[in-house]
């Protein structure tokens, strides 16, 4: 992984709470460590007592793959809604075993060894290992005492000289766990993708009931809202429970990046939802930050310092693809005009951005060097332009790039100037499938495109979803980047090889009934060299007689503008 990153610069906004450093339970594991047995040891930690239930409640999982390594992660929860945040496990450090093997009955070892769970980090663990064989498959488990964990699949990433034939990688954002079942993630692992990107979102702060979907939620959330160290890792823990989520992460790597919800709705840099909280944002911040560390397969690199977290950075596909993973919370200036859709001048404001300068020149110098067939930006809110009304002025979100005119600018016109050959943003936050050119200027309708976004819907927030058959919003009458949408929930699966792009958009049927099928809505192509993309397959939802799911009412325009921006505000 090249994770070389400019420094960011000393904040000027930031009041710095330094909480302290999440240590312990991060191993690297790299050469030669003695026998390889085929088998894990059952010994109990000597220093702990046995444990009489099952501690690996919350799965598996890996991620941050590199050529030669990867990051394996698990947590040791015996009670994973204890209201403590520990999972019900004594206050005490157990040692875990640890074993990775190039196939799933562990016949043929490759490495093993044995890291240590403090209670200091909620018993998590992160082993970082390297020396293994590019572009390979391995499978991975963990035991303490007689308890032995679920196997994980994951691989490394290609040799960076390598081109390789082909990635399928699949990216998703946006589970709230009381909106429905996470039918999206099952479905996503028996797709069988060799890497995933989550956009954020992965979990939602609000307490039981403190945020409804259309119809009503169908389970509730534990705990009141999350502000404290134990209540960010319960809420993690309850989310990491659920059996579909825990068969995507052990299906393949995981590349993730937070958004709001993992702190607090529209959060901004040192500014909360409700500015009367700001005050308090540092530390909840930080609890937050050691609690999402502790729950995702993330390196050393991304150990947080109180309120401040390293989470942006960059994974080289070999020569295939650079994925830009970005930050677009952190260190963003805050929302123009008080947030929400409006017309606001301030939005053209050049000095105002919403990645931060420092990273924006991180990626810019990222385009620079990039010899890769695809450059990917991995980021969370809306890039392209979808002005709210039909009127002159321009009504658009300002917690979305749109909101931050110059600062998108400036993105688009750095992948220009380095050349790079075929740029495609992806993102998630809006709870609906969306595809959108990238233009040169999204304010001259003959403008030339520059580049692909692909938006993946939410897992499940918003509840049940709907189509349209047309796979058009209103707004596309009036920002031609617009290219298709719908309002299903569902995730995105992508074919990546050297001559082309693939999206589709995978939707399932229902997500407050568990279990649904899942269906591919639409699927586009950019091909190499390309600016721009082109449908090649639309498959609307039946809109009578459907087997698969009972339909609501037709939506009227002004229905779905109205779903649109109520979606969009949570």
């Amino acid at each position: 992984m090249d994770i070389s990153r400019t420094p960011l610069a000393a904040p000027t906004r930031r009041t710095l709470v330094r909480t302290g450093l999440v240590t312990g339970a991060v191993v690297t594991a790299g050469g030669l460590l003695g026998p390889r047995p085929a088998v894990l040891d059952s010994r109990a930690s000597a220093a702990s007592p046995p444990l009489a239930r099952n501690p690996f409640t919350l799965g598996v999982a890996s991620g941050d793959p590199s050529p030669g390594g990867v990051v394996l992660w698990t947590r040791l929860a015996v009670d994973p809604l204890d209201d403590s945040g520990l999972g019900g496990m004594p206050e005490r450090d157990y040692e875990v075993r640890w074993q990775l093997a190039r196939d799933e009955r562990f016949r043929r070892g490759v490495r093993s060894g044995t890291v240590r769970a403090t209670a200091g980090a909620a018993h998590s663990v992160h082993v970082e290992l390297s020396g293994l064989r590019p572009g390979t498959e391995y499978f991975y488990r963990f035991r303490v005492g007689r308890w032995v964990s679920p196997v994980g699949r994951t691989r490394t990433a290609p040799a960076y000289d390598s081109l390789g034939s082909a990635l399928a990688m699949s990216f998703v954002s946006c589970s709230q766990y009381e909106h429905g079942f996470f039918t999206a993630y099952r479905r996503l692992a028996e797709d069988q993708p060799d890497l995933v990107l989550h956009l954020g979102d992965y979990q939602y702060e609000y307490r039981a009931g403190g945020y409804v979907a259309p119809g009503g939620n169908v389970r509730d959330h534990r705990g009141p809202e999350t502000t404290t160290l134990a209540g960010y890792r319960q809420r993690l823990a309850q989310y990491k429970s659920d059996a579909d989520l825990q068969a995507a992460h052990a299906v393949a790597p995981w590349l993730v990046a937070l958004d709001d919800h993992e702190v607090d709705n529209n959060w901004a840099d040192d500014v909360a939802e409700k500015p009367a909280e700001s005050a308090a944002l540092p530390a909840r911040r930080a609890a937050a930050f050691q609690a999402y560390y502790e729950n995702m397969p993330l390196r050393r690199a991304s150990v947080p310092r109180g309120p401040d977290i390293s989470i942006y950075r960059r994974l080289r596909w070999g020569r295939l693809a650079s994925f830009h993973m970005l930050d677009t919370r952190q260190y963003r200036d805050d929302q123009a005009c008080g947030d929400g859709y409006k017309d606001c001048a301030d939005a053209d404001a050049p000095e105002r951005s919403l990645p931060g300068l420092e990273q924006e020149r991180w990626l810019a110098d990222g385009f620079s060097r990039s010899q890769a067939r695809w450059d990917v930006l991995g980021q969370q809110v809306f890039f392209g332009r979808r002005d709210s009304t039909a009127t002159p002025d321009d009504t658009v979100s300002m917690d979305s790039w749109d909101g931050y005119r110059p600062s998108r600018d400036r993105v688009v016109r750095s992948w220009q100037d380095a050349g790079v050959r075929n740029p495609v943003v992806l993102t998630g936050d809006v709870h609906a499938h969306w595809a959108s050119e990238v233009l040169q200027d999204f304010r001259a309708p003959d403008s030339p495109v520059v580049g692909s976004e692909f938006v993946c819907s939410s897992v499940t927030s918003g509840g049940d979803g709907y189509d349209e058959p047309t796979g058009q919003h209103p707004w596309a009458a009036y920002n031609p980047n617009l290219r298709f949408w719908t309002n299903l929930r569902g995730y995105v699966n992508t074919r990546i090889t050297p001559e082309s792009f693939q999206v589709d958009y995978r939707c399932v049927t229902r997500v407050k009934i568990p279990d649904q099928p899942v269906f591919t809505r639409a699927s586009f192509v950019v091909d190499d060299g390309v600016r721009g993309m082109r449908q090649t397959f639309d498959n609307p939802l039946p809109t009578q007689g459907s087997t698969l799911r009972a339909l609501p009412a037709p939506r009227t325009d002004a229905q779905k503008i109205a779903d649109t921006l109520e979606a969009e505000t949570q």
